[in-house]
């Protein structure tokens, strides 16, 4: 039986989002032994090899960019160090369910900073949607309550890094190739991580902390694989909101690994976001539809 376009997006987009979680769980267990700029070191190695091989071998491999270009993609690696090093913190220290939601307000956020940064038109229904999203997140991190942890402040700060990171190369010339934009982002947080290691040390790495930084670098690069296969393969509408498959691997792996289940409140914020989250990313879809029906 033949798959349709829009039903294999959405496969490459589960399998990134396992990918990516499975990735965490990785960086999530291994920072709990080894310092975190070592770990980030050793797995931006992995990452950076799998990543120059896929473009070498794809034709992509080209450092023929203009100097705007090439300012946009420094900016947006500046970012990208700045998204993994809160990301990572709070990953050591808080349940993966629960960062994992706060992550899921991304795309959120991402609207509402391109409206700010790009003057992009948001009607009020996406708007209200947003603002109910973002109640969402408060719900989760509940400042004030006996269960409010600190460290999801770093990763509120990291989903704030993430949206600078995304939207700074939104201007770049399509000649240069996404690989190419994660090469960059790559080879900036392996050094990162080589200079925090100057500070915080090194240490002898054992077999199994070796598995699972590898594990971490393999499936990182998968994961950007498959989610650059499924935005190409299907409708960006049909296929986008399966990003949130990321929150249920991330309970589901917490349980399994760490025997951590999210508390209720971190549920129902959870639930407010990704709900809101898909209704906006399918308002946009019905937008687009109209503006190809007007043209």
């Amino acid at each position: 039986m033949a798959i349709s376009d829009n039903l294999r997006g959405a496969l490459y987009m589960s399998l990134s989002m396992f990918s990516f979680t499975v990735n965490d769980t990785f960086m999530k267990a291994v920072t709990q032994t080894l310092p975190l700029f070592q770990t980030i070191a050793l797995r931006g190695i992995i990452a950076l090899i799998g990543l120059t091989l896929i473009a070498w071998a794809t034709g992509q491999l080209r450092f023929d960019m203009s100097r705007r270009d090439a300012k946009l993609i420094s900016l947006r690696s500046a970012a990208d160090v700045i998204a993994t090093i809160l990301f990572l913190t709070a990953l050591q220290h808080m349940q993966l369910a629960n960062l994992s939601a706060i992550i899921q307000a991304m795309p959120l956020a991402v609207t509402l900073g391109a409206a700010l940064w790009f003057k992009d038109q948001i009607g009020w229904r996406r708007m209200t949607a947003i603002l109910i999203g973002f109640v969402g997140v408060v719900i989760i991190i509940s400042p004030g309550s006996e269960g409010f942890d600190g460290w999801s402040l770093l990763g509120l700060g990291s989903v704030l890094a993430i949206v600078v990171r995304d939207l700074s190369v939104r201007p770049l010339s399509r000649e240069v190739p996404s690989i190419m934009v994660a090469l960059g982002a790559g080879a900036a947080v392996f050094a990162m991580g080589l200079f925090g290691s100057a500070f915080q040390g090194w240490q002898p790495v054992t077999a199994v902390q070796g598995a699972q930084i590898g594990g971490a670098g393999v499936m990182l690069t998968l994961g950007y694989l498959s989610s650059v296969t499924a935005m190409r393969v299907g409708d960006i509408g049909f296929v986008a909101p399966f990003r949130y498959s990321s929150l249920l691997w991330a309970i589901l792996l917490g349980w399994v690994f760490f025997a951590n289940l999210p508390p209720l409140h971190a549920v129902v914020g959870a639930a407010i976001v990704v709900a809101t989250g898909i209704y906006t990313l399918l308002r946009e879809r019905k937008l687009r539809q109209q503006a190809r029906a007007r043209a």
